[in-house]
């Protein structure tokens, strides 16, 4: 049974993992027949977000991995305790948590930070020739952990000409994508999907990941 880690950056759309994004890839998964291995950092968000308002709840912390164990039901790892052993591969659902937690996207753009953890286990993935999987825009930290050791991804977050060009920036290579598809990176091993990015609806965006989920399990 091939073993897939699946990094979560907490618990919500604006603040955290996107829920849809996440249930739909841990169901496709199981569906298919993989063990999962849901991880994430241990670590303070960047902020709290009221998903009623969709403004920032000032002197609110909460911490990624506890937040993260909302979706996993409890059954996860912090992301120290995981290593490129113990998955046959690994995938990143969006939400901004992806642009906040696990790097600074979305505030300084192509200049962002990673999470240092986020990026030894993708650049160890990679090493290893194991498939990875991006979803949204998770896609910008594998741009960013590329960088550092000067791989050339090619990926997809839709068409956002804005989150395009920093990914061009980071030295990935942007290709449209619609919602419902998704785009390989053949010789890096990677599959980038647009979901929320582009989808108005869950079923736009479950046909998206279940094509990558499958796709995912294949390159193993």
């Amino acid at each position: 049974m091939a073993k897939v880690g699946v990094v979560l950056s907490g618990c919500g759309v604006y603040d955290g993992a996107e829920i849809h994004e996440t249930v739909l890839t841990l169901y496709f998964l199981q569906k298919e027949g993989a063990e999962l291995v849901i991880l994430a950092p241990n670590a303070d968000q960047m902020h709290v977000v009221n998903h009623l308002t969709g403004e920032v709840v000032e002197g609110e912390s909460r911490n990624v991995l506890v937040e993260s164990a909302r979706i996993a039901r409890g059954d996860i790892k912090d992301i120290l305790d995981v290593t490129v052993a113990d998955f046959d591969a690994l995938i990143f659902p969006g939400g901004f948590g992806a642009a906040k937690n696990l790097t600074t996207f979305a505030t300084e753009g192509a200049d962002c930070e990673i999470n240092p953890e986020v990026m030894r286990l993708v650049q160890n993935t990679i090493k290893a020739k194991k498939p990875i999987a991006a979803i949204c825009i998770a896609p910008v930290l594998i741009a960013r952990a590329l960088e550092d050791i000067d791989i050339e991804s090619t990926i997809t977050i839709g068409n956002d000409e804005g989150a395009a060009g920093a990914i061009e920036t980071m030295g990935a290579v942007h290709v449209e994508c619609p919602v419902k598809e998704f785009v390989v990176d053949k010789e890096n091993k990677i599959i980038t999907s647009p979901a929320y990015m582009l989808g108005q609806n869950i079923v736009e965006v479950a046909e998206g990941i279940e094509k990558t989920c499958k796709k995912l399990l294949s390159m193993i």
